[in-house]
């Protein structure tokens, strides 16, 4: 029987869709082959609509005001909150993960007071720079694969990853906040590859927390108001990170030895046994940022400080606010032998500086000798904050 013209025309575009998603199909997989090969460890796509109802809670965030001191995120709100504010032209978002997973417990560092606490994260070279390289280098290769244009973001780009990783598949935004990986735990650093390309879109991922709540019950200042939920102002990683000013005495103790982040709750999740550590040799930790002696960071200067922690995320924290850090670890150390590195910094020409050093001779000296240093220094402090710490009570 013939051939109706009707059926010829729905077999051609049946074929031509047929080869259409398997071109498509051909290129996804040629993409995770060469992300994995650049040193990714998770390649899912997601659409730039995904973000859904996060964007809502970014805008109760900032309402409610738990993003304290980063303007930024307030300034960047609506492009966060759509890709396609970001660049109109997006269909498609890639979104990738590389793990930088520690070979040891960062909680184990807790235990030596009289060494700083630096976040697994900061410790190796500056994430930033590692992943932008590779992310370019991918965008490179779709661009040849298929006639496309790219853009790449790491998170200094108001660009809303952990959402967008969520909904891509990746993994699922547990109750303190971050990505939660089923293969990486809680450590995996993410980026983006944005593109014109319609590429087929994976399923989001699933809420794997159960009943759990360890990292809702670990942390040390109470930050999470309630399951999914972030006040960034009492963020013991905010506040050593991303806070310009001074840090409330309530929150000075509770810090411990913890000098840049904290792992707390990224450390005590349970999926984090099925993570081996990173293959990244760049996110080892280097010397001088593994949790390193107090005694030797109480005298950096400005320059000795850009030297040491070139190239690390340190570096961007600047001198006096990682000073202020390191003299509120030193305070909570119990270690005597640390006040002759303190003294000198209550003269310090940081203000963030010279009140913190007032706090941490009062947590380790006796009466008599912080009398005799007020004698000195608090007749000639012209800033209120400072000479509110000397007028403070012992234990403030």
């Amino acid at each position: 029987m013939p051939t109706s013209i009707s059926e010829t025309l729905a077999g051609a575009h049946a074929g031509r869709e047929t080869a259409k998603s398997t071109a498509a199909r051909g290129l996804k997989d040629r993409l995770i082959r060469e992300a994995s090969a650049l040193g990714f460890d998770a390649l899912r796509i997601t659409t730039p609509d995904s973000i859904g109802p996060a964007g809502d809670r970014l805008l109760e965030f900032i309402r409610l005001g738990r993003h304290g001191d980063m303007s930024w995120m307030e300034t960047t709100a609506e492009r966060r909150r759509d890709p396609r504010v970001l660049w109109p032209e997006v269909r498609s978002v890639i979104m990738l993960g590389v793990s930088y997973a520690p070979e040891h417990d960062p909680l184990d560092d807790l235990a030596r007071p009289s060494n700083g606490a630096i976040s697994v994260y900061a410790q190796g070279r500056d994430y930033h720079d590692i992943l932008k390289a590779k992310l370019k280098r991918l965008g490179e290769f779709l661009a040849r694969e298929a006639p496309c244009d790219v853009r790449v973001f790491v998170d200094t780009a108001p660009l809303m990853e952990k959402p967008l990783a969520h909904a891509a598949g990746i993994g699922w935004q547990g109750k303190h906040t971050n990505l939660v990986s089923r293969s990486a735990g809680s450590w995996l650093f993410l980026g983006a590859v944005l593109t014109d390309l319609a590429l087929e879109a994976d399923a989001p991922d699933v809420d794997h927390c159960g009943s759990c709540r360890r990292c809702l019950d670990i942390c040390p200042t109470d930050a999470f108001p309630r399951p999914y939920q972030l006040d960034a102002r009492r963020c013991i990683a905010y506040l050593t990170i991303e806070h310009k000013g001074h840090i409330a005495p309530g929150f000075r103790k509770p810090m411990g030895n913890r000098i840049f982040g904290c792992d707390d709750c990224l450390a005590v999740c349970p999926w984090n046994k099925f993570a081996s550590a990173a293959h990244e040799g760049r996110f080892a930790a280097r010397d001088e940022a593994q949790n390193p002696p107090l005694a030797d960071l109480l005298g950096l200067d400005d320059a000795t400080f850009r030297k040491r922690y070139a190239g690390t995320p340190i570096k961007r924290t600047g001198r006096d606010r990682f000073l202020r850090n390191v003299l509120i670890a030193a305070g909570n150390s119990g270690d005597r032998a640390l006040l002759p590195l303190i003294l000198p910094l209550l003269a310090d020409a940081s203000v963030l500086v010279r009140a913190m050093a007032v706090w941490a001779l009062r947590q380790l000296s006796d009466t008599d000798t912080v009398a005799k240093a007020r004698g000195v220094h608090l007749a000639r402090e012209a800033d209120d904050a400072v000479r509110g710490e000397w007028l403070a009570g012992r234990t403030a």
